[in-house]
């Protein structure tokens, strides 16, 4: 299996009281590394439960994920837990900082439960956040920052762990235009320059000119499968 990701057969549904809603429908698709790949669609069409199943933060009903070519529903949850702090890094619409760490320390913070030492993980977490551009930020707390620079935070403190797969749920959706290109400027170059596996998904369409591939989701389904070919990042 050559794939990064693959979905194969995927369903999942949600029951509330007595209405239950079918989130993804015999849904598969094969993902590369090295590639930006944008899952686009309006609210509720299940991008985010595609990128919760693909990460193991989230089991099928039907149907199999496998990520590095793992069979995710094998793994007990100990091993599930294991794979993703190894492996995987994430970032979010709400950037998840914690108010009181500096920049710096923020992105140590993780590396920490890998097992590295004090000075590694500082190295390694200044290394990350001068390639997000936020090098002479350092010392600085959420508070002193930009939403844009809270997002690069976000996106170093996964970088940093050096995952082979990077999942981002709408990255920019709280940020501007320029900030938003920023962003998604960022997460292609570290799937090109690191040969990352990086799964995007957004309703956002300013992204769609910025992904490597775009998948088009609707009621649980992929509608569309298009490359961009989308350039290089600056």
């Amino acid at each position: 299996m050559n794939a990064a990701l693959v979905a194969d057969a995927l369903s999942k549904s949600f029951t509330t009281g007595a209405v239950r809603t079918d989130v993804l429908r015999d849904l598969s698709i094969e993902i590369a590394a090295g590639e930006l790949t944008l899952v686009s669609g309006p609210s509720g069409c299940g991008k985010s439960t595609l990128l919760a199943i693909l990460s193991g933060l989230l089991r099928p009903d039907g149907g199999r994920a496998f990520a590095l070519g793992q069979d995710l529903a094998r793994l007990r949850p100990a091993e599930l837990e294991r794979f993703r702090l190894h492996h995987t890094g994430f970032v979010f619409q709400g950037f998840n900082l914690f108010p009181a760490l500096s920049a710096l320390e923020q992105v140590m913070l993780p590396l920490g439960y890998l097992g590295l030492d004090d000075a590694i993980a500082r190295r390694r977490a200044a290394d990350a956040l001068a390639e997000v551009g936020l090098g002479s930020r350092l010392q600085l707390k959420p508070a002193e920052l930009s939403g844009g620079e809270k997002q690069r935070v976000a996106i170093a403190r996964a970088l940093a762990k050096e995952p082979q797969l990077l999942f981002a749920d709408e990255p920019t959706s709280a940020l501007d235009a320029a900030n938003g290109q920023i962003v998604i400027d960022t997460l292609h170059r570290i799937a090109r320059t690191h040969g990352a596996t990086v799964l995007c998904v957004s309703h956002d369409p300013r992204l769609v000119g910025h992904a490597d591939r775009v998948l088009a989701m609707e009621d649980g389904r992929i509608l569309a499968d298009r490359r961009t070919g989308a350039p290089m990042p600056a």
